[in-house]
């Protein structure tokens, strides 16, 4: 009941019902869609205040707590979550239909994760974003595929930002996992030795090895070999960047856009030549069964070509009795150390040995990638070398006056004295003119 000459500030279970001076005007205060809101009654009288308040704003907080006040915005579901982002001018927009896909994939996985895919966005937290990392973290996934799932669930949450409020439950750096964690698989991409090279060609020379257009896969393994280029760009290379005139070859490469030209090699010339007597145009590709292949595409768009044209570049240095994939415990899925791609590691490898320089190599490869790193270390390593000889041959090793003291001292400690002695003491200790012996 209200009292004579009280202010009045009473809290109800739908908000606070308040006056700002003794018989003044009610109002009420109380928390909807997140946000505070304060309404004036239109009454100085209490009974009625309250009879408003149970009236108009019990349903309507009562609502606002079971999220139904919410706009659509902010109660988007999982489930519908894909086709906004889908439609949005600022989701991301993956070079290749693979990429685009996976996308949608990772999406799917984390909603399958979650087991209802009616909860709202605005109700995902970051204890469910790191639950859902940790179970990324059972499947023995690569730390750069962890990744990548991670940061795809970022940005998704990051273009539907208007659906939810709060921080982004993937922003956190604790969801990511760190490159060191693989430091110890001692497991990396190989190049190619010369003679594991040689045994690639010869067997690709062999009548009996078949495989899927054998003479144009012998063509780009010959590419790969003598220019250094990437499988995509040997592929897909075209009569119009080879001059066999001059003996030179130009490649716009795909990865980096990067136009690099490069001299012809004569075994890849004597190849070339015999590969004209399947060219279809001017500038057709040079190995035109293997480009359609490359190319291929399933229902959704996505390119499957290039597993086929890999799986016959595998099976060629599988016949060199190399095994291209190695186990390994802490993956599910072996990790490649040999493929074509080795092709390019050994040829910076190769080039590193016979001295050619680091710029030379560079501008033949056409771009400053690790692998550049990786073979011209012992460019520097030389140096480093001769600085560690340098530092051994002082550092815990008697100097040579050290030596000669060690040495007269040994002579003054002899009872008797032999010729020879007295004359290696004379030696050492004569400084200024050639002692004769």
């Amino acid at each position: 009941m209200k009292k004579k000459n009280e202010k009045i500030n009473e809290r109800t279970p739908y908000g606070t019902l308040y006056q700002n001076e003794p018989s003044g005007w009610f109002y009420f205060r109380y928390q909807a869609n997140g946000r505070r809101h304060n309404e004036g009654l239109g009454t100085k009288d209490y009974d009625a205040a309250k009879k408003i308040v149970s009236a108009k704003y019990a349903e309507r907080v009562q609502k606002d707590r079971l999220g139904l006040n919410a706009p659509e915005a902010i109660r988007l579901s999982l489930g519908d979550a894909w086709k906004k982002y889908s439609e949005s001018p600022d989701r991301a927009l993956p070079a290749t239909v693979s990429e685009a896909q996976s996308y949608e994939k990772t999406w799917g996985e984390f909603v399958e994760f979650m087991g209802n895919p009616k909860i709202k966005l605005q109700d995902i937290t970051y204890e469910d974003a790191n639950r859902f990392a940790n179970e990324l973290r059972g499947r023995h996934l690569a730390v750069d595929t962890h990744n990548r799932k991670i940061k795809r669930l970022k940005k998704i949450f990051r273009v539907l930002q208007k659906h939810w409020t709060g921080t982004n439950p993937f922003d956190s750096q604790t969801l990511l996992r760190k490159m060191r964690e693989e430091n110890d698989l001692g497991v990396r991409r190989l190049g190619f030795t010369v003679e594991q090279e040689q045994k690639i060609l010869e067997a690709l020379e062999d009548p009996k090895k078949k495989v899927i257009n054998k003479p144009e896969i012998r063509v780009i393994f010959y590419l790969g070999i003598y220019t250094g280029q990437r499988l995509k760009d040997c592929v897909l290379l075209r009569w119009n960047n080879i001059d066999l005139v001059q003996k030179r070859l130009e490649v716009r490469q795909n990865k980096t856009g990067k136009f690099v030209s490069l001299p012809i090699a004569p075994q890849l010339e004597t190849v070339l030549r015999e590969a004209k007597a399947w060219q279809e145009s001017p500038d057709g590709y040079v190995c035109p069964k293997v480009a359609e292949r490359y190319g291929k595409k399933d229902a959704n768009g996505k390119n499957t070509g290039l597993n086929l044209v890999n799986i016959d570049v595998m099976r060629v240095i599988k016949w060199a009795g190399i095994e291209p994939s190695v186990k390994t415990p802490d993956r599910d899925k072996s990790i490649c150390v040999y493929g074509f791609h080795s092709l390019r590691h050994a040829f910076a490898s190769h080039c590193a040995e016979l001295g050619v320089p680091l710029a030379v190599v560079q501008s033949i490869l056409g771009d400053e990638s690790k692998i550049l790193a990786k073979y011209y270390t012992h460019i520097g390593g030389e140096a480093q070398r001769d600085a560690i000889d340098k530092l051994a041959g002082t550092i815990g090793v008697l100097s040579a006056e050290d030596r000669i003291n060690r040495a007269l001292e040994f002579i003054e400690s002899r009872e008797e004295k032999t010729t020879d002695l007295l004359k290696i003491e004379e030696i050492l200790t004569t400084r200024d003119h050639v002692v004769e012996y």
